[in-house]
């Protein structure tokens, strides 16, 4: 073994050891004055919480909306995974926004939530979020609360630098964390360095729609792209993104990912970017990708299979990307409220290094070059930071900022926020966190004016905080009170999935826009009927769709004969309530999509197949009145060929299908 090989191997031990001390030893428990963080979290009977907070679901991939100061869970998002609560994924009309050029997934692994902005400051009209393992990213209306979108992301694997907004919603941004051969290829993996690449990708916001568009792509040397940040007020026009083994290695990434003394962020001109493209500088690649849209009149979902997507090549557009160098193995990237500062995370650096937006355009007109890669310029890094925070805590990971001067990062080897001043770059506070914080977030933090009143650490490790629930625990987040000088804790609360980054938004910015009921008027379903008068059934050959009204407390039609073995049969079922908060349920026993959860003017379908003859059951599953129990109904299966007549009603009254 080499001395260079033993060298990685002892500090490669060396970091593991200090992690192990670090989780299997718990820091001091700070002391809590119990009664009035009791006091700061208590959200009475009739009030609200001051902010609605959005939580990644990690590996659940979906997203859980939160209160704070709380720490209560009110709804889990579907998005990139079917979802049994609701029928998401399961009922016909949401099936599609799970399609992929892979097939249709049930199952991803969602990161990084970020809500729509408006000049800077969160705007509450959509959020957005990424799948890492099929890349994608979606789009939630915030009026109702659900998955309207899912764009999936070609010439890209691990889409972790994503889904960072810029500063107006023009674009969300997409970044590779594993490069790969661009187009895909049987190549040996050896060949990484000639190979492989990396995309940036730019996904389009329609200002009045929210429909997304994947609008272009740059093409970028083979490193892993991690997290992103758009610019703000002077850098808006503007997207920075962390790389991450710039040596381009493919095996043992925690020793050979990890000997450069430096690996970069990616500042890219998206303005410039547009100006090329518009002189032609851009060229069309094939790619098949899935854009995946649900209708906001009929409420059901489509696939659109795309071709092409336009690659824009740094060598061909001057100006559009430099590399800023930054010790060590970046992880978060993160602009401060006035767009001047630049911080960065490096996992095993020994300082939070920040780059100055004015020093870095300065660098570039000065050319203070240290060399090129693929036709992007290297700046000199003593010529774009502006100064270094020593004693940052071990493994510094993300920035987030008050709006009062002051930025918190988050340090997973030492469990601690660590609070530091923008302009001194010097520590002014630490706080011990309970146990290996990843990311954290303040309301607005990553905005034109924060809400400097909380910051939460979303931790990975939950091990003594909570009862115990065998080998599988609950990941954690901890709210802390940042309103004066000194940080303190005030909550634990549990978390689903694993939290990866989170968002949080003031409730009387976003509440008064929420949805309370879909308007029955409205529903343009093909498949609706908005009274029980219209209740029917159809056959066609062997398809039979049941056209069905659910309110307080039947269905109609309850009883349906005439359905045979080997049919397919289509429930078409119509909430036709209007009013908050009287969702009906809709099951039957047998059917492998076992339940669907219908809202107040909306209509869901599910498919049934019965397997032989038999009288089956149907029911409510959402309690919904005082005679709940009583909201039932039955259909009669005969064998294939039978000559029972298709028959179906209410009350004493059956009806002859037509």
């Amino acid at each position: 073994m080499s001395h260079n090989n033993k060298s990685l191997w002892a500090a490669a031990g060396i970091l593991l050891l200090v992690v192990l001390i670090f989780i299997g030893c718990p820091a001091k428990k700070p002391a809590i004055d119990v009664g009035d963080a009791a006091a700061r979290v208590y959200v009475p009977p009739g009030s609200y919480d001051e902010f609605y907070a959005f939580m990644s679901g990690g590996f659940s991939g979906q997203v859980n909306v939160m209160g704070l100061p709380s720490g209560r869970m009110f709804k889990i998002i579907p998005v990139f995974s079917v979802y049994p609560e609701n029928g998401y994924g399961y009922y016909e009309e949401t099936k599609a926004l799970l399609n992929t050029s892979y097939g249709n997934l049930p199952w991803d692994d969602s990161h990084h939530p970020q809500l729509s902005q408006t000049n800077g400051v969160y705007d509450g009209r959509w959020l957005f979020i990424n799948a890492n393992n099929t890349p994608r990213v979606a789009r939630i209306d915030l009026k109702k609360f659900e998955t309207v979108e899912i764009l999936e992301i070609p010439h890209s694997a691990g889409n972790h630098a994503s889904s960072y907004i810029t500063e107006n919603s023009e674009y969300i941004v997409g970044g590779t964390r594993f490069s790969v051969p661009i187009p895909q290829a049987d190549v040996p993996i050896s060949s990484y360095k000639e190979n492989f690449n990396g995309t940036l990708s730019f996904v389009s916001i329609d200002q009045q729609t929210g429909k997304m568009n994947l609008a272009f792509q740059i093409l970028v040397p083979g490193y892993n792209y991690d997290l992103a940040s758009g610019g703000k007020g002077p850098s808006h026009g503007w997207v920075f993104f962390t790389s991450y083994n710039t040596e381009e290695a493919h095996t043992l990434l925690e020793v050979t990912a990890s000997r450069n003394d430096k690996d970069f962020i990616a500042a890219v001109n998206w303005k410039r970017a547009e100006e090329c493209l518009a002189q032609g500088a851009g060229r069309e690649k094939d790619a098949e990708y899935n854009h995946n849209y649900k209708d906001p009149e009929t409420r059901i979902a489509s696939s659109e299979v795309k071709n092409s997507v336009t690659i824009l090549d740094p060598d061909k557009c001057e100006g559009v990307m430099y590399f800023l160098p930054t010790p060590k193995s970046p992880h978060g990237v993160d602009v401060d409220p006035t767009g001047e500062y630049i911080a960065a995370g490096g996992k095993l650096a020994t300082v939070i290094p920040v780059h100055s937006f004015s020093n870095m355009m300065r660098a570039i007109e000065n050319k203070e070059f240290e060399g090129e890669i693929a036709g992007i310029p290297v700046l000199k890094y003593e010529a774009t930071v502006a100064g270094e925070v020593q004693n940052p805590g071990l493994g510094p990971l993300h920035t987030e900022f008050d709006g009062k001067g002051y930025a918190y990062t988050s340090a997973f080897i030492s469990s601690e926020i660590v609070k530091w001043e923008l302009g001194t770059w010097e520590v002014v506070d630490r706080i011990p966190v309970y146990y290996s914080i990843g990311h954290l977030l303040i309301p607005g933090g990553n905005t034109r004016q924060p809400d400097g009143k909380y910051v939460v650490a979303l931790n990975k490790i939950a091990k003594d905080r909570y009862i115990p629930t065998g080998p599988e625990l609950c990941q954690s987040a901890q709210l802390i009170d940042i309103d004066g000088d000194r940080m303190r804790l005030l909550l634990d609360f549990p978390l689903i999935g694993e939290p990866h980054y989170a968002q949080a938004i003031r409730t009387d910015v976003l509440m008064p826009n929420v949805s309370r009921m879909h308007d029955l008027q409205t529903n343009k379903h093909p498949h609706l009927i908005r009274e029980a008068e219209e209740a029917k059934v159809v056959r066609d050959g062997n398809e039979v769709r049941v056209y069905m009204t659910a309110v307080r407390s039947h269905f109609t039609p309850d009883n349906i004969e005439g359905i045979q073995v080997g049919d397919k049969v289509y429930f078409h079922v119509t909430n036709i309530e209007q009013e908050w908060d009287i969702p009906h349920g809709f099951a039957i026993i047998g059917d492998k999509n076992p339940n669907i959860l219908i809202m107040p003017g909306e209509t869901k379908t599910i498919i049934w197949e019965p397997q032989k003859p038999g009288v089956y059951p149907f029911y409510c599953t959402d309690f919904c009145s005082a005679l709940h129990q009583e909201m039932q109904g039955y259909i009669r299966v005969s064998p294939r060929g039978s000559d029972v007549p298709l028959k179906y009603g209410t009350g004493d009254r059956m009806v002859t299908a037509q």
